[in-house]
């Protein structure tokens, strides 16, 4: 019961998004501007300025840095094979390197490993937020640069895009001990507060915008099979050489077992890298990891 109690909020927010397309014919694409160029700084910037940045973080950032390398590798040789042109090649990084660490991930390390793993848990959140904003943004941006009227480079387009310095500012402030005041920390919390529930909701509203007909049903379940059941499976290799303890370990494994992030909706949504596709896999992904999810923690715990 604990499990799901994880999920029925995930999926009650995704529901309203799917009413506001279905019943009031609302449009994404403002939203989803504003979610990232407004709100997300501010998450970003209050995610590092909390939380105290400490030698975990390089334990912990090696096997993330790591894991998100030998994905995109194993992407790019996916689709190299499978001769995909560029935005299908992004759209399946996308859909199957990120995974939603944040709003699902966390809650979860909470209720199977109590506060002492959900210390790691905000650790790996922390560092997947810098990961995803910088790596993920390039690829949505290259995988939609084909469909844009001025072709403008990936890297120009991550650096547009204010996430990452909300993050550096966060970081800058937590080092240097500097402390904003009660008023200024009450509007950062607000508009941060905000940030995932909104994104959430452009994901629902993305996925009633999907035909059944129009799933790729085939690419689909090679992104589901790679987040679900192979990434978990690399991470369990790359914690061997760490030196940490079976919790953390156990910890690492589960959150790189996590569904498809809700962020990569998001951006593959902004840039035009085929955010049906990615949407889809965020969606199945989530639902499937009802059963996988269950069977590894019974493995691991």
């Amino acid at each position: 019961m604990g499990f799901i109690g994880v999920l029925i909020p995930i999926f009650s927010i995704f529901a309203i998004g799917y009413i506001g397309i279905k019943f009031l014919r609302i449009d994404i694409k403002p939203i989803s501007t504003v979610t990232l160029y407004l709100m997300s700084p501010f998450l970003a910037f209050r995610t590092f300025y909390h939380n105290d940045l400490n030698m975990d973080y390089l334990y912990l950032g090696s096997f993330l840095l790591a894991l998100s390398m030998i994905s995109l590798l194993l992407a790019y040789m996916i689709g190299y094979f499978r001769k995909w042109d560029q935005s299908v090649k992004s759209s399946y990084i996308l859909a199957s390197v990120f995974m939603n660490n944040g709003n699902y991930g966390a809650p979860l390390v909470l209720l199977v490993f109590g506060e002492e793993g959900f210390h790691y848990a905000i650790i790996l959140m922390v560092l997947q937020t810098l990961i995803m904003c910088t790596v993920g943004i390039y690829f949505a941006a290259k995988g939609g640069a084909q469909g844009r009227p001025v072709r403008i480079s990936p890297l120009k387009d991550v650096i547009r895009v204010p996430i990452i310095y909300g993050a550096i500012l966060g970081i800058i402030l937590n080092l240097l001990g500097i402390h904003m005041n009660d008023q200024m920390m009450t509007a950062v919390d607000m508009v941060a507060d905000a940030t995932i529930p909104t994104i959430m909701i452009v994901l629902g509203m993305q996925l009633a915008q999907i035909k059944l007909s129009d799933v790729e049903v085939g690419r689909v379940s090679l992104a589901v099979t790679f987040r679900l059941i192979l990434a978990p499976i690399i991470a369990y290799f790359l914690t061997l050489p760490l030196p940490l303890d079976g919790m953390v370990k156990d910890i690492l494994i589960v959150m790189a077992a996590m569904p498809t992030a809700a962020n990569t909706t998001m951006y593959a949504l902004q840039f035009g890298s085929r955010p049906g596709y990615v949407s889809s896999v965020t969606l199945i992904s989530t639902l499937l990891s009802i059963i996988t999810l269950p069977i590894l923690l019974l493995i691991l715990v």
